[in-house]
């Protein structure tokens, strides 16, 4: 993710719950997913779960992705 839209999304984050929500949601799981992937060997369910986490991680950040497009619209309207 590039650096403005992390500014982005701090800025805006602060008075949308729903922003905070997504983007609080997502750095829990970039932590977890780095914490599973830096184990020289995971369990059937540790990979399991890795699947897991990446995939709400991904359509976490599809969601607040979206939500930045729009307030940038917003802000060029």
């Amino acid at each position: 993710m590039e650096p403005h839209e992390v500014e982005l999304l701090e800025k805006y984050a602060k008075n949308d719950p729903e922003l905070k929500t997504l983007w609080d949601e997502h750095l829990l799981y970039e932590k977890q997913i780095e914490k599973l992937e830096s184990k020289p060997y995971r369990t059937p369910t540790e990979a399991q779960t890795l699947k897991q986490l990446k995939k709400q991680k991904l359509d976490g950040k599809t969601k607040f992705m979206a939500m930045l497009d729009k307030y940038r619209a917003a802000s060029h309207a």
